[in-house]
């Protein structure tokens, strides 16, 4: 009997040294929760919006930001333009590529060198860009615009995707819009919209101040898209954006070879210039056909790249350690020659 009552004895001690262990425990544990649960609070992250620039112009006119409509269609861009960071970046390597193309003809034609970020705005720098209503290539031609602006469209040759042609096609096209309207700002309105269309609302609006009409949603916005553009990849730091030199796509020499024939096999031509069919078709998007009957026997400039070009390295000494992708060696840009 009292040896029953010691068992019993023990057995409540221990039952209380339990509970007591499981209080003890739970306790501890939200505590613990409590105190990560601080911590996490003091290591938030709060998104900020960009900050706007105090001036900003458009081929050297003013936007007048102090009106609070051009203010906050220019910061809705902003938003967009830096908070879009995959595109932003991959937009950062690729423009020293495409802007050493476009900035000389650009130059050459007298067109202001901010239509280079409308081109961008265009295409985003996509080869074979297409809009849902068939506008091609990194500017964007309409069939009949680019008829106009002399390119050459048939079933053997596109040159809405040779990017000289094309900007120089551009070029034609804004220069004959300047003269128009004397007016950067509106010329570039033109190029989404139209004359014919810019021309309507003038008439409507009784104004002749991009700022200052009401336009369909893409027009409306279209200036502010391409002022956000230029804020962001002519200042990238300044939004958060950081790309080596050493990362961004090298610019490939290449030579032309003049053909003023026919070429029966696109593959055996590439071949004989040392590349494949895919690298040349890379370089020549204009070509459309395996083949290049040219009937009329004009003159073509067919690019190939210079040897060596498949392979570039980035300096292994480089300090790349606040880039945006690690260091690599041996980089190769396309398939195998």
């Amino acid at each position: 009997m009292f040896k029953n009552k010691v068992n019993i004895f023990i057995s409540i001690i221990v039952l209380f040294i339990v509970i007591g262990g499981i209080f003890l425990t739970t306790l501890s544990a939200q505590r613990q929760v409590e105190q990560n649960g601080t911590q996490n609070l003091q290591q938030v992250f709060y998104f900020t919006p960009p900050q706007l620039p105090a001036k900003i112009s458009f081929a050297g006119e003013e936007v007048p930001l102090e009106n609070f409509d051009i203010r906050e269609s220019l910061d809705r861009e902003l938003l967009i333009s830096a908070n879009f960071h995959s595109l932003t970046l991959l937009l950062l390597k690729k423009l020293p590529r495409y802007f050493s193309i476009i900035e000389p003809i650009l130059k050459k034609n007298n067109v202001p060198d901010d239509f280079k970020y409308l081109a961008l705005a265009e295409s985003n720098f996509v080869d074979k860009a297409m809009s849902p209503v068939g506008a091609l290539g990194i500017w964007q031609f309409m069939k009949g615009a680019a008829l106009a602006n002399g390119l050459e469209i048939n079933n053997e040759v596109d040159e809405r995707f040779n990017i000289e042609k094309a900007t120089q096609a551009a070029c034609n096209y804004l220069n004959d819009s300047y003269r128009r309207y004397r007016n950067w700002t509106m010329v570039a309105a033109s190029y989404n919209a139209g004359m014919n269309g810019i021309d309507r609302q003038i008439e409507i609006q009784d104004s002749r101040n991009y700022y200052d009409l009401l336009l369909n949603e893409e027009t409306g916005r279209y200036i502010f898209r391409i002022l956000a553009l230029k804020l962001v990849m002519s200042e990238p730091e300044k939004y958060g954006f950081r790309v080596d030199e050493s990362e961004k796509y090298p610019i490939i020499p290449t030579k032309t070879v003049e053909v003023g024939g026919s070429i029966s096999n696109m593959v055996s031509f590439a071949h004989s210039h040392h590349i494949n069919y895919k690298i040349l078709k890379y370089f020549n998007p204009w070509l459309r056909q395996p083949e290049l009957k040219n009937l009329k026997n004009k003159k073509y400039l067919i690019k190939i790249p210079q040897p060596g070009f498949r392979e570039y390295t980035y300096d292994p000494g480089m300090d790349n350690s606040n880039s945006t992708v690690a260091n690599s060696t041996n980089r190769s840009i396309s398939g195998a020659n």
